[in-house]
């Protein structure tokens, strides 16, 4: 059954009124949807009784379910959503499982400002880093632009949004028809600014021209995770033939057409990438580029053969980058005990 997430406002006017009801009872429906995170027709009481009850028949608002939820000390929530159709394509009916993706409501440090939203665009991930939860079980399928969009609804049902960042499970640039169209709706209609958007990736050169053409302009953040050409195929296998100068080429490329720096980002695996010699590189990489570099402390995950590196070798890679003239800012992941790196909550729910 199709939602009304896959509508347009035009045709949710169409089927609105196809109910019995009016257009502006469909403007009333999409704003309490996308800009309040009603989920429930049955809170809409603006609408008569006897149109609630067809829409609920006819247009469900939601397609997926919750799954888990998991609340960290500092009110991260992590939702595990299971969503429609199954996983494992090609797999014997036994061995089917149900798409589920994860969605995280971050809030802000300051109490006058929105949750940032993390939000996924795969069922699973095809770039296979080895220290992400994510894909390890590989790419099942992408996300349709309602799926998508489900995401942003359950997450504003949690609470008032004020940045998103598509940093979920998934990589956004391989499903970049639907996540475009999906953005372009919470652009529109959820009142969050194209500079609040960014949009991760691990940098498909091809790809960021494409969308460094389109309005609106997002913010870019690309997964480098080494300087160096060797480890970064082995640390982002989907990679392991584009150099690391095309990559920050296209990076290069994509501020000269948009005017937006680009964030990189470099998850920090004890003992691995945070050495001297790698701050240097990295440096000497970023020199004369308008871009900042996010330092992640590796989010451990159970089985992985990393380590998160500890706080005094972290401080001393900022500091090197920094007196190297690199603008660096070193982000510890939020929601530890909630299982907040991506992939975790699928992962256990799959075991």
């Amino acid at each position: 059954m199709q939602s009304l997430l896959a509508l347009s406002p035009a045709e949710t006017e169409e089927r609105v009124r196809a109910l019995g009801g009016k257009p502006f009872h469909a403007r009333i429906l999409r704003k309490a949807v996308f800009e309040e995170g009603i989920t429930d027709y049955a809170a809409l009481t603006s609408l008569s009784k006897a149109l609630r009850a067809r829409l609920a028949d006819e247009l469900p608002i939601l397609v997926g379910r919750e799954l888990t939820r998991s609340v960290a000390p500092d009110s991260t929530t992590k939702l595990l959503i299971g969503l429609p159709g199954s996983t494992a394509v090609g797999a014997s009916e036994r061995e089917r499982k149900p798409a589920a993706i994860e969605t995280v409501h971050i809030p802000s440090l300051r109490s006058n400002r929105g949750a940032t939203l993390c939000v996924s665009t795969q069922v699973g991930c095809p770039v296979s880093c080895p220290f992400c939860a994510s894909g390890r079980e590989g790419l099942d399928r992408n996300l349709t632009r309602a799926e998508i969009l489900e995401e942003f609804v359950r997450g504003r049902a949690v609470g008032p949004l004020g940045r998103v960042v598509v940093m979920g499970i998934g990589e956004p640039l391989l499903n970049l028809t639907e996540t475009r169209a999906a953005l372009e709706v919470v652009n529109a209609e959820m009142g969050i600014g194209a500079r609040k958007i960014t949009l991760s990736t691990v940098g498909f050169p091809d790809r960021l021209a494409e969308l460094a053409r389109d309005e609106p302009r997002f913010q870019l953040a690309i997964s480098l995770h080494s300087p160096f050409d060797d480890e970064r195929a082995e640390l982002v296998p989907a990679m392991k033939a584009v150099p690391v100068a095309d990559v920050l080429r296209a990076g290069d490329d994509w501020f000269r057409q948009t005017g937006r720096e680009v964030t990189y980002e470099y998850v920090l695996l004890g003992g691995f990438n945070d050495t001297e010699e790698h701050a240097a590189e990295l440096a000497s990489r970023m020199r004369g580029r308008r871009a900042n570099v996010n330092l992640i402390p590796y989010n451990p995950v159970a089985g992985d053969r990393f380590a998160r590196p500890d706080k005094a070798r972290v401080a001393a890679f900022a500091d090197d980058l920094t007196e190297r003239g690199v603008v660096a800012t070193v982000r510890w992941s939020r929601g530890l005990a909630a299982d907040a790196a991506c992939g975790q909550l699928r992962q256990q729910a799959n075991a």
